[in-house]
């Protein structure tokens, strides 16, 4: 058996789903290598061979990480997620008081010793989904009562999104939509769904506040210069008009791997505009291909939901596979100015350390779960088939019916058919057996012997 073979019988749970993993490893490594030579002549005298060992050995150690993952059983992730989501308040409340700023933003925290950046609104996102996943599972039923809504699910969405926006409002608007679409699935009643509405848009208008006394924490400057920029001005920022004409030059089929001639003038074609880079030189047809895998991933998921036994699991898939999609499009979305610029990067495809290392996490976890999930599936259907199947008995021959319509064997011992009663033989020419007292019947009829049978 060579490599490939066993690497595909190794690998269990839905392959569609490691197809995906793989493909957008590989486009991330041909986007990454062609989009980082401007950073590298401005950095490091051209040379982009060491930002690609870079980003290889960290997407390496990603898809470690996932493979960890997948063969860790999911429901440990139920048990975990209170305490990681304790951590990831006091991580975020570090970071907004003592995190390292770069561009103006305070997202990151210094590792000590090593000198690598950890951005934590990143593993807030994973426990926040975790906890979310695991208070709806808890009920079954819709979830009408307020203290199974309120602090279990409203009351950590709240926080963890109000802790994440001051330095990334954009994470925390793509976190929120979906912790939403998770209670919209769960079946949370409307009033609660309302309510963290109202209570997201109190917390915006508390950062606002807060701006006026702390301006360097809460970006609102940044957040207004977007929007206005998005509204005001038609033709967009420099980043979009740069993103529209890579975009436009790329054409059907793009001008070929590492030809962009946009990423010279684009300010992150290796992060934010990643999207943009990758139309240029794979044209419409491979930023189809790279929309659909994001796609795919969606509803393979949701297959996931079709089958599970445990809501959990399904929930899990759902929400963890809601937030890599929603921020793609929303990236992509950047790119073609549908939304303001915002500092999102394109899962598994940007250059960047944290950011790739939990969208392999995530990757990893629905993997786990359609692991196990087919698995029971398979043991269910071979159950099934194991389950002996009576034989049909044959109708016996020259035999008459039995009082009821069932079919009786035929006596052996010389005799003929019993009816529903007893027999009686009388005379030795012309007896007359009765079944039931009335002569043999079969479903009412009358049936005489001329002698013996």
């Amino acid at each position: 058996m060579n490599f490939g073979a066993r690497l595909y019988a190794e690998l269990r749970g839905d392959r569609v789903i490691w197809m995906i993993l793989a493909v957008l490893s590989i486009f991330s490594i041909l986007a990454v290598y062609s989009s980082t030579g401007t950073i590298a002549y401005k950095l490091s005298g051209g040379n982009t061979t060491s930002y690609l060992i870079k980003h290889v050995l960290i997407l390496g150690f990603g898809l470690f990480l996932a493979y960890l993952a997948y063969l860790t059983p999911y429901m440990r992730f139920m048990r975990m997620a209170p305490w990681l989501w304790l951590l990831a308040f006091g991580l975020l409340v570090y970071t907004l008081g003592f995190g390292k700023e770069i561009n103006q933003a305070r997202r990151w925290i210094e590792i000590p010793f090593i000198g690598l950046t950890f951005q934590t609104s990143d593993f807030a996102k994973m426990a926040l989904i975790l906890l979310v996943a695991r208070e709806i599972s808890r009920h079954k039923d819709y979830i009408k009562d307020f203290s199974k809504a309120f602090v279990p699910i409203i009351l950590p969405i709240i926080l963890i999104t109000g802790l994440i926006a001051p330095a990334d409002l954009s994470t925390a608007i793509v976190l929120f939509a979906t912790c939403f679409t998770m209670m919209f699935i769960g079946r949370v009643d409307f009033r609660f769904m309302g309510l963290l509405v109202l209570l997201a848009v109190v917390m915006f208008a508390f950062l606002i506040v807060v701006h006026k006394f702390v301006p360097d924490i809460v970006r609102v400057d940044t957040w207004t210069s977007r929007l206005q920029d998005w509204l005001g001005n038609p033709e967009g920022t420099f980043q979009n008009q740069q993103a529209k004409i890579a975009i436009a030059n790329g054409g059907i089929f793009g001008s070929g791997p590492g030809n962009s001639i946009q990423r010279n003038y684009l300010p992150t074609p290796y992060a934010d505009f990643i999207y943009a880079v990758f139309c240029e030189e794979y044209g419409l047809v491979g930023s189809f291909i790279l929309l659909g895998l994001y796609v795919m991933l969606f509803f393979r998921t949701v297959r996931l939901v079709t089958i599970s036994e445990k809501s959990f699991g399904a929930m899990l898939a759902v929400g963890l596979s809601l937030n890599i999609v929603i921020q793609a499009l929303t990236n992509m979305a950047i790119s073609v100015q549908l939304v303001p610029v915002g500092g999102l990067t394109l899962p598994m495809v940007s250059w960047g350390g944290t950011s790739v290392l939990f969208s392999c996490l995530f990757f990893g976890i629905i993997l786990s779960v359609s692991r196990y999930i087919e698995a029971a599936a398979a043991q269910q259907a071979l159950a099934v088939e194991a389950v002996p199947v009576a034989p049909q008995q044959q109708m016996p021959q020259g035999g008459g019916q039995q009082g009821g319509g069932q079919q009786q064997p035929q006596r052996r011992d010389g005799g003929g058919q019993q009816g529903g009663g007893q027999r009686k033989d009388s005379g030795g020419g012309g007896g007359n057996r009765q079944g039931g007292g009335g002569g043999q019947q079969g479903g009412g009829g009358h049936k005489k012997g001329g002698g013996n049978r």
